[in-house]
């Protein structure tokens, strides 16, 4: 199958870069305009059991009982993002799913963290194509306020970025970053 039949979404979670001309292109807001759907349902709950429900059918997969999840959140594509257990997401995290994000067990999320899986070309002729790249973000790391996590990151597993960073490349396992753009800070031992 060549790339112009085959499933947008499937070409998404092979990284391909999405072009605005593309056949396709019209089910990225249609997915997206769904998902907005529940996600109104879901930020005007104060229920956790519903909250997971309502995440759950966004995503297409299981949350965990342990997982919590504290309004408002926002998505624009759930089904390639993947929560472990024992995750906890403060209020008004923006997750752009299209790239996929997988977020381990254990891992904190302060408010305002924005898990940002897509992005654009540079060269002005190409930029309303989609480039995706998807994030990682390993067990039991800490995201402070207002972090921005860029397309193709991986957060090391016990890792903590600093409040206010903006992660464009992968953090090592064990580290603490802040800045922008994020820099090592210290090896946490």
């Amino acid at each position: 199958m060549n790339n112009s039949t085959m499933d947008l979404f499937e070409r998404l979670r092979n990284g391909e870069t999405i072009t605005a001309g593309d056949p396709q292109a019209y089910r990225m807001r249609e997915v997206s305009y769904a998902t907005i759907k529940l996600l109104n349902q879901m930020n005007s709950s104060g229920d956790p059991v519903e909250i997971r429900n309502f995440l759950e059918q966004i995503t297409g997969s299981e949350i965990d009982e342990s997982t919590t999840v504290f309004t408002p959140l926002y998505i624009n594509y759930g089904k390639d993002i993947k929560i472990g257990k024992n995750v906890f997401i403060n209020f008004d995290c923006t997750f752009l799913g299209l790239g996929g994000i997988t977020i381990e067990d254990n891992v904190m999320l302060a408010p305002k963290v924005s898990l940002l899986s897509e992005g654009h070309p540079v060269s002005p002729e190409n930029r309303h194509s989609l480039m995706v790249g998807r994030i990682l973000i390993k067990k039991n790391a800490w995201i402070g306020a207002n972090v921005t996590i860029l397309p193709g990151v991986t957060i090391g597993e016990n890792s903590i970025v600093a409040a206010g960073a903006v992660v464009s490349k992968d953090v090592p396992d064990n580290t603490i970053v802040g800045g922008i753009p994020a820099k090592i800070i210290k090896t946490i031992e």
